[in-house]
């Protein structure tokens, strides 16, 4: 049967379902609370004939001012179990509606190291192999097994998709940027110790007091990083303007190393290829801490420039004004042009 059109009331702004407190209304949105319900949901609005968008917990996305045309399904999905392995390692499955930062923490407290490192960071479960998540040293990459997918063009669940077939690479993989493909679950491998995994990101190591390299009690890997993380603005506080982000909102970019300024710190990225840090680029291309966009109801963070964050009052329009005037500058001082990180729904740069 197909759902009348009706117009979207007030509690169906999709602006306070994002972290950036931004974007216009949807024609109808549905709280899928289980695996079934997000495939149910989907498989209504593609009968419908309507356009379909998935939204977890809005942590990484840009919605235009326009909003959404048809059907948003908010993925909220729960449940986790642990299994214990024969060689002493665990497997970790999680609904793709599972809070990160709560998988995260849960592990922690159950004396299960290995995540510690992507402790605060927003957003579902199910987006963290699409965007291959990674933070001070640790990808989801380095410990995802497979996922579980409902796939649109056949109308059927596909199980066990290998990691390696998913083709995760620098903040991308083969599932980002499609709508064809539903993440449902995601199964992680855990070591299925107390330890933290290898201290690599020397930020971190020199929070800790260790040498790049050594392990430490996930615990204490796991506060350090939000203490880090809350120093840059990147753990969320609705009381903390520098916390309506989408986070990062450039990747940082990977040249040829003979493309990439002279001056600028690098990290190998593959044969012949250097990572860059889109902050450095930025900051010295003009653009420091707190400078802000249109009227002031955009800004870089206070805390960290690759931050854009929305300040109050502001539009998608403001903030996509503000990352061009960034993008820009970059470009005209360095020659290097930067890439959001960001999905950007229904708006360009």
């Amino acid at each position: 049967m197909r759902v009348p059109d009706v117009a979207p009331p007030p509690t169906q702004r999709l602006a306070p379902l994002t972290t950036l407190r931004l974007g216009g209304p949807a024609r109808r949105l549905v709280d899928a609370p289980s695996a079934a319900a997000v495939i149910e949901s989907v498989r209504a609005a593609d009968a419908n004939g309507e356009p379909m968008l998935l939204l977890g917990g809005g942590s990484n996305v840009v919605v235009a001012d326009d909003g959404w045309p048809g059907t948003v399904v908010r993925v909220a999905s729960t449940g986790r179990h642990v299994e214990r392995r024969s060689d002493g390692s665990v497997l970790l499955t999680v609904e793709a509606g599972e809070d990160w930062d709560d998988v995260v923490a849960a592990c922690v407290a159950d004396g299960l190291g290995g995540l510690e490192c992507l402790s605060g960071i927003p957003g579902r479960t199910g987006a963290t192999p699409v965007q291959n998540v990674g933070a001070y040293g640790v990808e989801i990459a380095d410990l995802l097994v497979d996922v579980d997918v409902y796939d649109r063009r056949t109308d059927a669940v596909r199980e066990h998709i290998p990691a390696a077939d998913l083709g995760l690479a620098y903040r991308t993989s083969v599932l980002k940027g499609r709508d064809d493909v539903v993440v449902l679950r995601v199964r992680f491998a855990l070591p299925g110790t107390g330890e933290s995994a290898e201290i690599r990101y020397p930020e971190l190591a020199r929070t800790l007091g260790v040498e790049p390299g050594a392990r430490v009690p996930a615990g204490a890997a796991r506060d350090a990083v939000l203490e880090l993380r809350g120093s840059k603005g990147m753990v969320l506080d609705a009381t903390d303007r520098d916390t309506w982000s989408a986070g990062s909102f450039f990747t940082n970019p990977v040249l040829p190393e003979a493309d990439a300024p002279a001056e600028a710190p690098r990290w190998p990225a593959g044969h012949g290829l250097v990572k860059v840090p889109a902050a450095w680029l930025i900051e010295r291309a003009g653009f420091g801490r707190g400078h802000a966009g249109p009227g002031g109801r955009v800004a870089l963070s206070g805390k960290h420039v690759l931050a854009l964050t929305h300040r109050g009052g502001g539009t998608t329009a403001d903030l996509l004004e503000l990352a061009r005037e960034v993008r820009d500058g970059v470009r005209a001082r360095w020659g290097v042009e930067l890439h959001p990180e960001p999905v950007l729904v229904g708006c360009a740069l």
